[in-house]
């Protein structure tokens, strides 16, 4: 089972997990008071996460080929 990445949130600053592109529903930080039932979300819950500044590569294409490889096509 993978998790998912964490980024920080930029309402509450906490590390919140990013499922498909946003920001996982999450509580303010702090706590809630142990009498009250009411479900409070952090404002920045469902929030569309930004890109990553660079994507992750499979091969790093400065590297050059190993010995014996040939080209498929």
């Amino acid at each position: 089972m993978s998790s998912s990445p964490r980024r920080a949130c930029p309402v509450c600053s906490r590390e919140i997990a990013v499922v498909g592109g946003r920001y996982a529903r999450h509580d303010p930080p702090g706590r809630r008071s142990a009498f009250s039932y009411e479900l409070v979300s952090c404002p920045g819950s469902r929030r569309s996460a930004p890109l990553l500044a660079t994507a992750p590569r499979l091969f790093d294409p400065e590297e050059p080929p190993m010995e014996g490889q040939g080209q498929l096509f």
